[in-house]
Formats: structure tokens, sequence, C-alpha cells
């Protein structure tokens, strides 16, 4: 069963699609219909012009974020296809380098029900995937660099090795340097994806790159899948780092129930 919870009568909810076909239903004030794909992307459109970085995370009920290093375990079709909604919105997906090893990161595909949306708002067929990663020790024949539908970005800083630079630029990656030391500075970051056209950004973690750009204060959105799932153990949550001096405050703006999983959206005031 899949239930809205409007916030106001104007916040389009968070919705869940229903596959390749942009199905699903939506319930509100006692009334079944079916989400359209010009629906789903009306429901997840972008706020801003300036530049916009949402989140999308998972998270059991217990605050794992990953189960055994992945976030599958904790996820479910619905949450899937949100990803893959929340994506084909997106002009770049921003992404940590331990998530891209653990969770064997493959480059955006493009999908042929967003083609003609994404033409129209001036974008590619794809986003683009942004790794953000100080000692760049990734593997570079994979196809995330090799065989992207848009060449993948590598974020770093300006004392990166010059070898591993120069082994992401012959992989074909594109090097943007957002940061004075090995590390990246998120509102650089920010910035320098913007001055390349990217306006709609996703980031998918993981934890350790999410907690960088909430003590930043780069982050404008949250999108939440809270898991009816407990795992126990040791897991990450969805955000590590140091912790804020004052706990920040965002507004739920949208709320979506299908199978005990809960899709909320919070945003920065």
């Amino acid at each position: 069963m899949r239930r809205l919870f409007p916030v106001t009568d104007e916040t389009p909810a968070r919705a869940s699609g229903g596959g390749e076909t942009g199905g699903g239903k939506r319930r509100a004030a006692g009334a079944d219909c079916e989400w359209s794909l010009a629906e789903l992307a009306a429901a997840y459109a972008y706020p801003a012009k300036r530049p916009w970085l949402r989140a999308n995370m998972v998270s059991s009920l217990d605050g794992a974020a990953q189960h055994d290093g992945h976030s599958q375990p904790i996820s479910s079709a619905t949450d899937m296809r949100v990803f893959g909604t929340l994506r084909a919105l997106a002009d770049v997906v921003v992404v940590g380098a331990e998530t891209v090893r653990q969770e064997g990161y493959r480059p955006a595909r493009a999908r042929a029900e967003f083609a003609a949306a994404r033409e129209a708002a001036g974008q590619g067929p794809a986003p683009a995937i942004a790794v953000v990663t100080a000692s760049l020790e990734l593997d570079f024949s994979l196809p995330l660099f090799t065989s992207p539908v848009v060449p993948t970005l590598v974020l770093t800083g300006a004392a990166a090795a010059p070898e591993r630079v120069a082994a992401a630029e012959k992989a074909g990656a594109r090097v943007v340097v957002a940061g004075e030391g090995m590390g990246v500075d998120p509102e650089r970051a920010v910035r320098a994806l913007a001055g390349l056209g990217h306006h709609r950004l996703l980031t998918e973690g993981g934890p350790r790159l999410l907690g960088q750009l909430i003590a930043a204060e780069v982050l404008d959105e949250l999108c939440l899948t809270l898991s009816p799932t407990l795992t126990a153990g040791d897991a990450q949550r969805i955000a590590g780092g140091p912790s804020v001096a004052v706990p920040r405050r965002f507004e739920l703006v949208s709320l979506l129930e299908e199978d005990g999983f809960l899709f909320g959206c919070y945003r920065r005031p």
C-alpha cells in the first residue's frame, strides 16, 4: 500500500515510480491514481536555479546506513525507483571514493523516459558521476571510468599525487581541483561543479562525505528513506565525522509510505 502524507497543500509529495513505465499509485483524500513520469519529475524538481545540493540516503530503524558494508540489504524496489528518479533529474552525482569501492559504482545510464525532459532542461543524456577523493586510489579500469555515458569527474585537492592524477586522466576521467591541500573543500567543490554547468547536484554518500557536506553547511536537501529493518552491529550512520556545534534543523516538505518504508524529503529553511 502506498500512502501520501502531504505536509502542505502546495508541496508535491516525494513519490515513487512503478518501474520503467513510470507507474505506481498515490493515495490522497481516499482516492487512488497513477503517477505519470511528468508528475514524478515535478515532485522531485529542483527548487532553485542556483546550485542546489540534495542528498539521497537510506537508513534502518536503528540508524544503520549499511549492512555488511552495502546499502542494498536495507533498501527496496521502491527505494531503488526513487533512487533512479533522483538520478534522472540531476546534472551530477557526487559520491565518496569509499562508496565507489564498496558499492561497485557504475556509470549513470541514459533513461529514454527522461530523455526529452533532460534535453529541454539543457542537460546531457545522463548525469555525470563526480568522485570525491584525496588519494585517487581508485580502480581506473572499472566501467565508471572506461565507459560512462558522460566522462566521470574526479574531485581532488591541489596536492594530489601527480601520477594518480595522470592515471585518472589516462582512463578518461576529468580531474577537478577543489581544495588547496590533499583533501576536497565542500564549498569549493560545489562552486567548481557549478562552474562546469552542474547546478542540480545529488550526493549519494557515503557517510563520511555527507558528514563533511553537513559540517560545511552546503547541503540544501535530504531525501531519506527510513527502512523498516533492524540491523544492530556497528554500521555507520548516514553521516559521519565530527559533530556540528549546534544541531541543524531541516524542514519536512513531503513524506510517502509504502510497505512500511518511509520516504521523507527535508530542506534547509
